[in-house]
């Protein structure tokens, strides 16, 4: 592994090289863990609690209808599922915000399949709990290849079970980072969604899913590929 002397160069070099999205969220994990050694024992603790709390349980599984949204994707638009489905399949990805390298690395990744998706018929959405100038900042970052959308309050979230607090430790090292959730969510609560992916059919079905505790790990895109050409039509 190379060692790096930020987590900002952690960062760049790791969304540049070829690998599987789980073994480049590794990398930063474990870049983390050398240069955050108190963020990463943090998260642990969270991933702990989490995984007790059995959370993403009852968000919708395989099979299921997708619950439906509407919820702004800029400031003079609302996108609703709906919508969107009447286009192809839609990848639903819950992400905790616009400052998340996780979530940053995660959705970049997929960007860089928006070829082979859009191959498919299908589009992406991310749904993060960000107002819309932060909203828009992941917008850029991911090169307007998918809809991020505002989930005000967690609203959204919290009816399918994905809501979590970050907890007095995370919230005390991230304000002095300088990351402050009221000023990017408008609110006081500190509660972000648990990240997760549902692949949407063209039916409003769920045909794949991925929620696990450990936010630090996300659906494959192989996986996602996967789920969009078993879906009729398939694709070319």
């Amino acid at each position: 592994m190379t060692a790096f002397n930020t987590l900002y160069e952690a960062f760049d070099d790791i969304c540049r090289i070829d690998a599987p999205l789980n073994v480049r969220l590794a990398a930063y994990a474990d870049a983390l863990r050398e240069l955050n050694a108190p963020f990463a024992d943090a998260y642990d603790a969270l991933v702990a609690r989490l995984t007790t709390a059995d959370i993403g349980a009852a968000a919708p599984a395989i099979g299921d209808i997708m619950p439906v949204f509407l919820l702004p994707s800029d400031a003079a638009h609302l996108l609703s599922l709906e919508e969107i489905l009447t286009e192809g399949p839609v990848v639903v990805s819950f992400n905790r915000g616009h400052w998340c390298p996780f979530c940053r690395i995660a959705l970049r990744t997929i960007a860089a399949y928006h070829s082979e998706i859009s191959a498919c018929g299908a589009q992406v959405v991310s749904i993060i709990p960000d107002r819309q100038q932060f909203a828009g900042q992941l917008r850029s970052e991911t090169f307007d290849k998918l809809h991020v959308v505002t989930d005000i309050d967690n609203g959204y979230a919290l009816s399918l079970g994905l809501v979590m607090w970050l907890g007095d430790d995370l919230k005390r090292l991230m304000m002095e980072r300088g990351s402050r959730l009221e000023t990017f969510q408008g609110n006081q609560g500190w509660y972000v969604p648990l990240p997760a992916t549902f692949v949407v059919g063209r039916s409003g079905r769920v045909i794949a899913r991925f929620a696990d505790p450990d936010f630090r790990r996300r659906m494959e895109i192989d996986d996602i590929l996967a789920a969009l050409k078993s879906d009729p039509p398939r694709c070319g």
